[in-house]
């Protein structure tokens, strides 16, 4: 149960982070990946900040957090 609920907290992510940055998600599988990466990238940097977060919605904001910065950075290097 723990891996489903990981891709769904991914998916949404990953939706939020497109909503937030581009304006429209990039699919189910592209969502997915956004915001798998984006929580790995945003646990390091909430660590990094000493940050914690916990429960469903501390995941989900880690999550939406790191796959933000993950399109912003991606952003940057494509201009």
């Amino acid at each position: 149960m723990g891996l489903v609920l990981f891709l769904i907290i991914g998916a949404l992510a990953g939706w939020l982070a497109g909503k937030i940055m581009k304006g429209s998600g990039f699919g189910v599988l592209g969502n997915i990946v956004v915001g798998v990466i984006g929580s790995v990238l945003g646990g390091l940097l909430f660590s990094l900040l000493g940050l914690s977060s916990s429960g469903l919605i501390g995941s989900l904001v880690t999550a939406v957090v790191g796959a933000v910065l993950l399109l912003f950075i991606v952003n940057k290097l494509k201009s």
